[in-house]
């Protein structure tokens, strides 16, 4: 018992001066021990250990300030790398990022229809090794970005009908057997409000709703600082719930026929744009379209721009207020292709219309991230767990 209590001190100490290193970036043993309140002896001490078990490497030598130059210690980087991927219907992006969240390696697949789903993420995996010029076994976990939710009671990923490939029991646990590392299955939305929250538009809050606009609809919900998923693991999504305005849903409707999909979904978009003269083969093009109208001399073609956004705006607005009505968050955040194209003559809109129909006004913003946002917020995720793993306090 006696020896127990200094144990766990250093284990407390050593993980703080882990997660300082992580927070803060390369320190010297001064700065460490001033963080940590610790004397030269124990900084100095707890360090050695660090480095002895590989967790912290020297970076030279820092000069200049008052005193004697000092030694610089950082994170190893290489004490572990994870595998995250955004996988979407046809397509799969992975990439290997280090313990610091430094991109190693990327690698884009198209996988064979031929494929399973595992065999499809086990060879996006083995490409981006082989682009970061790493060993699989360096790997020491996964975090994968899916449009759907798995839900923790059966095992089996929801809201997922349009991934038929996905419908496979424990999904989590065969896949985890294909790459051979724990694996994290994760809503693409709710991946893109940890990365929202890490160093987007949501870095000061602790409460908010970020709805994503593409083809389909989405919505993550933080709340006090804390990702909710619900039971089932299906909270957000929003697209499945009934609307003024769009067709009631029936147990055999796809979800693009009823509920808030019916109304601002990709499809719905489309068709609401090329009402209004604006062509694309898609939501996307069709928005790029009406936004390059937007700001053009008062036109015919920018009058039907704005009438496009207006109409548009209010039916977002609409999906909103009922979420902003319930949550009260501190701010919304517009998210998605189709927000993100319509930018700030949309965001206004938006936030008009919904100020107009809910009692809490809560500010609306517009994402701050670049890159693809989901394979941002793996990373985040990823890095976070296995951070947690490699700094836990009952390490051997």
């Amino acid at each position: 018992m006696g020896q127990a209590a200094p144990n766990l001190i250093r284990a407390v100490n050593d993980r703080a001066a882990l997660q300082a290193l992580a927070d803060r970036g390369p320190l010297t043993r001064p700065e460490i021990g001033a963080l940590l309140g610790l004397s030269k002896p124990t900084a100095s001490q707890l360090l050695s250990r660090l480095q002895e078990a590989g967790l912290v490497i020297p970076e030279g030598i820092r000069e200049g300030g008052p005193g004697r130059a000092a030694e610089v210690y950082r994170i190893n980087p290489d004490i572990a790398h994870v595998a995250c991927f955004d996988a979407t219907p046809g397509m799969i992006d992975a990439v290997i990022a280090d313990v610091t969240g430094t991109v190693k390696g990327s690698f884009c697949f198209s996988p064979p229809e031929d494929k399973s789903v595992a065999e499809a993420l086990d060879a996006a995996l083995e490409g981006a090794c082989r682009e970061a010029g790493l060993p699989r076994a360096s790997i020491h976990s996964a975090v994968i970005g899916v449009q759907g939710a798995l839900n923790p009671v059966t095992g089996r990923l929801g809201f997922a009908a349009h991934l038929p490939e996905w419908q496979i029991p424990a999904v989590a646990k065969t896949l985890r057997e294909t790459l051979g590392v724990p694996v994290a299955i994760e809503n693409d939305v709710n991946l893109v409000a940890l990365a929202e929250r890490a160093h987007g538009a949501a870095r000061a809050h602790r409460n908010f709703v970020l709805l994503w606009a593409a083809d389909g609809l989405g919505m993550a919900l933080f709340l006090n600082g804390e990702l909710y998923r619900g039971f089932t693991g299906g909270a957000g999504e929003i697209g499945y719930i009934p609307v003024p305005g769009a067709p009631i849903p029936q147990v055999s409707d796809r979800p693009a026929n009823y509920g808030f999909h019916a109304l601002a979904g990709g499809p719905a978009v489309l068709k609401l744009l090329r009402q209004h003269g604006f062509r694309g083969a898609n939501p996307t093009a069709a928005m790029k379209a009406a936004s390059r109208a937007w700001d053009a001399p008062a036109t015919e073609t920018a009058q039907r721009a704005h009438s496009a956004f207006s109409e548009l705006a209010s039916r977002i607005a609409l999906g909103l207020a009922g979420v902003v009505g319930v949550i009260d968050p501190e701010v919304v955040i517009l998210a998605g292709s189709v927000l993100s194209i319509g930018a700030e003559p949309l965001r206004a809109l938006i936030q008009e219309r919904l100020h107009t129909m809910t009692i809490p006004t809560p500010p609306v913003l517009l994402s701050a991230l670049q890159g693809n946002p989901v394979l941002s917020g793996a990373i985040n995720r990823a890095v976070h767990d296995a951070r947690d793993n490699l700094f836990s306090v009952g390490r051997k």
